[in-house]
């Protein structure tokens, strides 16, 4: 099978591009220039081998019309396909290209709160404070439109809360080691609300198994999908997992949702539209289509491989005093500050 991807060496794609790898999928990644056969931030010690290279911009469509030539692909994955002209162009560029385009969309374009306990790829798409999540919702459509309209062959992937190289928190950067640096210095660290919110997170070797199953898969065509953990865990659960995993016990503040949005608002978008919110997921849909999917790394094993990764190398720990800044508004909300 000849995949295409765009994008294939971020914080989820890169399990994803090594276990298409290893089970034979002649696999292509298209990119700006860099050497993309490493991932990003300069993880040198994890090489994506056997995987071809072109060099293009996906934000220049003629540059990578001219770079694929006639070359045509069984499945082409958008990995940074954001927003609506993402989704015109990637139309344009892959018309009669391609047996199945899969677009990486997310759950938290899923309505919160929920009408029923648990998601399911039926639950309606709605969220009226991210606009990150809107975003997803109008390239679904679109795409949902060129298939109807015209056979276009899509597939949607709803990854929720996927880490590998990032730090699954709410409140605090998830791609630095802020959280981790404020707990190991005795520093408090934000809860929002009273931490008793059921969420679910997903090691990427994990999401990489479902995800891997649906590619060139005959009847994933048309279809939306989820690949998430069986794991719930309550936010305290979460961060408390962390802590156990750097040896400390983190000093919780717990600020409720809405406070937090009038300190941050970037921040309170993603908790009033998403992480506030309960969410469970039924994963049954994607195990009828790939019957051996089943999530196995709890958190507190997943966190500690990601910990590794930071603690490998002293420029990944890198954190920002704005970093800690943003962390200090917050909390001063809570002290009444």
């Amino acid at each position: 099978m000849n995949v295409l991807f765009i994008g294939g060496t971020g914080n989820i794609s890169v399990s994803v591009s090594q276990l298409a790898l290893k089970r034979g999928i002649d696999l292509t990644l298209l990119h700006r220039g860099v050497d993309f056969t490493l991932l990003h931030r300069g993880r040198q010690d994890r090489i994506i081998e056997g995987a071809r290279t072109i060099r293009a911009d996906i934000t220049q469509p003629e540059q990578v019309r001219a770079a694929l030539g006639e070359q045509t692909f069984d499945v082409v994955v958008d990995w940074i396909a954001y927003r609506e002209p993402d989704i015109e162009r990637d139309l344009d560029l892959f018309r009669g290209r391609c047996g199945q385009y899969v677009f990486i969309s997310s759950a938290s374009a899923y309505q919160k709160p929920l009408t029923v306990p648990v998601i399911t790829e039926s639950t309606p798409l709605a969220n009226p404070y991210w606009q990150y999540s809107r975003d997803k919702i109008a390239c679904e459509e679109r795409l949902m439109r060129a298939y109807r309209e015209e056979g276009f062959p899509v597939t949607i992937v709803r990854p929720s809360h996927t880490y590998d190289t990032h730090i699954p928190v709410a409140v605090g950067s998830w791609a630095r080691y802020l959280v981790p640096q404020r707990m190991l210095q005795g520093k408090p660290v934000v809860v929002h609300g009273d931490g008793t919110t059921l969420w679910t997170v997903t090691h990427s070797e994990d999401f990489a198994k479902g995800f891997v199953g649906l590619l060139g898969h005959p009847q994933a065509t048309g279809h939306a999908f989820h690949i998430t953990s069986d794991f719930a865990l309550t936010w305290n659960q979460i961060i408390e997992q962390l802590g156990d995993a750097l040896g400390v016990k983190p000093a919780i503040v717990h600020v409720p949702s809405d406070a937090i949005a009038r300190v941050d608002p970037e921040v309170g978008a993603g908790l009033l539209g998403d992480k506030m919110w309960c969410a469970v997921f039924d994963n049954s849909k994607v195990r009828r289509f790939v019957p051996d999917y089943v999530a196995t790394i709890p958190f507190h094993e997943g966190i500690r491989r990601t910990l590794d990764w930071f603690q490998a190398d002293e420029r990944r720990m890198q954190v920002t005093p704005d970093d800690h800044a943003r962390m200090e508004r917050i909390l001063a909300v809570a002290s009444g500050g």
